[in-house]
């Protein structure tokens, strides 16, 4: 199990050393665009599997809009602190 601060970390390093293979690096690499419409698919999915498909579902639904939006703030330059602000 990981934490919001431990995923992040793991991503940046990802992010950082280029890992190949890595589907991090390759939706960095595939740009803000496509990082968008994961994000938006991720956030519908959540929402059908609350009306829907119960807790465990939409928790790993979560999950998943979590590690997109991840994957943004590290395309954007976003830090940790940087979201902190406005939390």
């Amino acid at each position: 199990m990981k934490t919001f601060e431990e995923l992040f970390t793991e991503l940046s390093a990802k992010a950082a050393e280029g890992t190949e293979g890595s589907l991090t690096v390759d939706e960095l690499n595939k740009g803000t665009h496509f990082i968008g419409k994961k994000i938006l698919e991720e956030a519908g999915e959540t929402w059908t599997a609350a009306e829907y498909e119960g807790a465990a579902r939409t928790a790993e639904e979560m999950s998943q809009l979590i590690y997109h939006v991840q994957v943004m703030m590290i395309k954007k330059g976003i830090s940790l602190e940087d979201l902190y602000k406005y939390l």
